[in-house]
């Protein structure tokens, strides 16, 4: 399988099916997007790019909270741990969508509100909608 990846100007990019993460819900507002590969541009590792291949237009720049000096602690339910088959902690990855917030003149945010949990055992994911911000979720001061 080979897919064209416009943002980052690359074209034919072999894609192993073994190394997709399957997302049984989609990403919000993207449900119809279930199959996803993670990308990152060769000198740049702390952003990485979450690449549909149901449509390649649609493509989110993640980082890891750490990254951004933010700390979770999200409970899942026993429902969340049955959709993407996590049986333990060693084996999850959480991750943030950043983007440009406009309104804040172009700066670089993250949604905090809304993580990806990445099972790496069995290469399934979701996003996990916090309704509120737990208060375990820490900013540290740099």
């Amino acid at each position: 399988m080979k897919i064209d990846i416009e943002r980052l100007g690359l074209k034919d990019v072999p894609i192993d099916p073994e190394t997709l993460f399957n997302f049984p819900e989609g990403i919000a507002g993207f449900e119809e997007c279930k199959r996803f590969k993670i990308f990152h541009e060769e000198g740049k590792t702390t952003v990485f790019w979450l690449q549909s291949i149901e449509d390649t237009t649609v493509m989110f720049p993640i980082v890891a909270p750490e990254a951004l000096d933010i700390e979770y602690q999200i409970e899942l339910s026993d429902a969340d741990c049955a959709l993407i088959g996590l049986d333990g902690a060693d084996d999850v990855a959480v991750v943030v969508i950043v983007y440009r917030d406009q309104a804040e003149g172009g700066k670089i945010a993250a949604n905090t509100h809304s993580p990806v949990i990445l099972n790496l055992k069995n290469r399934k994911g979701m996003q996990k909608i916090l309704h509120e911000v737990h208060p375990t979720l820490l900013y540290r001061a740099r």
